[in-house]
């Protein structure tokens, strides 16, 4: 864990937002609208693999912005972006863990290594970037972990995928409670489908199924609500009157009763 012995200098430290996955989706809406909600930054870092996308989206937003190609389930390129954190020891005011990644189809039709990829990203880079930023947050910061609807049930053809987002879930709720005493807050955004190249890229071996199209959610509008649910201190947000139906059934209904309907 990156530890800092400057954190005493709080009055004199530069105060950022750091969004990871910041090139495309929903990640560029997070860089988007961070201003809005941390007005205290001094500055936006965006971290993803493609710096080119990454500085399409710092023209967009029309203040300071860093632009820092990493991929943080890469140990080397991890270790680089957690270097420029430890020696500058920013005051990190907002933290939005967006990048993930999720491939459709079932668990023995899928490599080792893509099923290997999705818990590295999605659960172990999440819970490592959180761990050595967590130094560098003070009172009043916010962390905003990206799960999914998919966290609040088991989902054959998307297995995997699914269990790391109920990891991120639980984590996250956890979390909140534990970082409250600090007055960090921490909430985990819970979408279901959303309308960004995500689902492109998840439908490598089959399609969507057709009873989720009709629950599409401009990303946008995710985003926005995970803010205001952020900043108005709830631990988790759900966008939608169909998702949280959805999570309230999760909740009272049996797993294998709701798994017998949809799939």
């Amino acid at each position: 864990m990156v530890k800092s012995n400057k954190t005493e200098k709080n009055d004199k430290r530069i105060k950022i937002a750091i969004i990871t996955g910041a090139g495309s989706g929903m990640g560029r809406y997070f860089a988007y609208y961070a201003g809005k909600f941390a007005k205290d930054t001094d500055e936006i870092w965006l971290v993803g693999r493609n710096k080119r996308k990454l500085y399409k989206t710092a023209s967009r937003i029309g203040r300071n912005c860093r632009c820092i190609s990493a991929d943080i389930s890469k140990n080397e390129e991890y270790e680089s972006l957690t270097k420029i954190i430890h020696e500058e020891a920013p005051d990190i005011r907002l933290l939005v863990n967006n990048a993930g990644i999720g491939i459709m189809g079932d668990f023995s039709r899928l490599s080792p290594e893509e099923n290997r990829l999705m818990t590295d990203i999605n659960c172990v880079a999440l819970t490592r970037f959180m761990a050595d930023c967590l130094p560098f947050m003070s009172r009043g910061s916010h962390i905003i972990n990206m799960a999914s609807a998919a966290a609040f049930l088991p989902q054959p053809g998307f297995a995997v995928y699914a269990a790391s987002k109920s990891y991120v879930y639980s984590l996250s709720k956890a979390l909140s409670r534990e970082l409250r005493k600090k007055n960090i807050y921490v909430t985990a955004v819970c979408p279901g489908c959303v309308d960004t190249p995500f689902i492109g890229r998840a439908e490598k071996y089959v399609k969507m199924k057709d009873y989720k199209k009709p629950f599409m959610a401009r990303a946008n509008d995710v985003v926005l609500k995970a803010y205001r649910d952020s900043y108005s201190g709830r631990n988790v947000s759900v966008y939608g009157a169909g998702m949280n139906m959805f999570r309230i059934a999760a909740r009272v209904l049996p797993d294998e009763f709701i798994l017998r309907l949809f799939f």
